[in-house]
């Protein structure tokens, strides 16, 4: 099989759960780490993303490193948290986790479409993933700067070209089906604890 840009974040999201189901911190967010090669493919259209979902990625292992075996799963960060009823601020974890999945949800969604709207364009592939994921949670700012920057979105057909051409698409298929139900079991965890619907500040 030949290796395409999403092999390792697919190979990683293996390891991302127990047997019994709970989510692990490190692979979590080397998983993540691994789509930051993909959003690159972009180029300037993806900059702001890319430089979101890194800073939230170095939060959270900035948090696990200071104590790996108590933050050893995803959520005991949220948890520890909720206790000290820091989950809210706007550098927290928590805060930190639900951007990085609802940057994730946005990118899941932009890889979709791709498959599924041979005809669409980048920038409409890309704008149809932002009402569907991101826009409702930015403020006008946000927004405004998200717009413009669809604007640099490559075109289409080179940026299936540079992630590998039609060999890509069935990594794509199972980087949805198996990295969407651990977006999923996040906003559901999120949602647990009354903090999936945060907004931008």
């Amino acid at each position: 099989m030949a290796t395409t840009v999403f092999t390792p974040a697919l190979e990683q999201i293996k390891e991302v759960k127990t047997v019994e189901g709970d989510m692990l911190t490190k692979p979590f967010l080397d998983a993540c780490k691994h789509i930051l090669p993909v959003i690159d493919k972009f180029g300037a259209a993806m900059a702001l993303v890319k430089s979101d979902v890194g800073g939230n990625i170095t939060r959270l292992e900035n948090k696990y490193n200071s104590d790996p075996d108590k933050f050893k799963f995803l959520y005991s960060m949220v948890q520890a948290e909720v206790e000290t009823k820091t989950a809210k601020g706007s550098s927290s974890c928590t805060n930190g986790l639900l951007w990085l999945t609802r940057a994730m949800d946005f990118l899941v969604e932009l890889f979709r479409n791709l498959l599924e709207h041979a005809d669409w364009s980048m920038s409409q592939a890309c704008t149809d993933s932002y009402g569907k994921t991101l826009k409702k949670w930015h403020g006008w700012l946000a927004s405004s700067t998200f717009t413009v920057a669809m604007k640099l979105a490559p075109d289409r057909s080179k940026f299936m070209e540079v992630l590998g051409g039609d060999a890509v698409k069935s990594d794509i298929e199972q980087f949805l089906t198996t990295f969407t139900p651990l977006l999923q079991q996040n906003h559901k965890f999120l949602a647990s604890v009354g903090l999936d619907e945060l907004k931008a500040s």
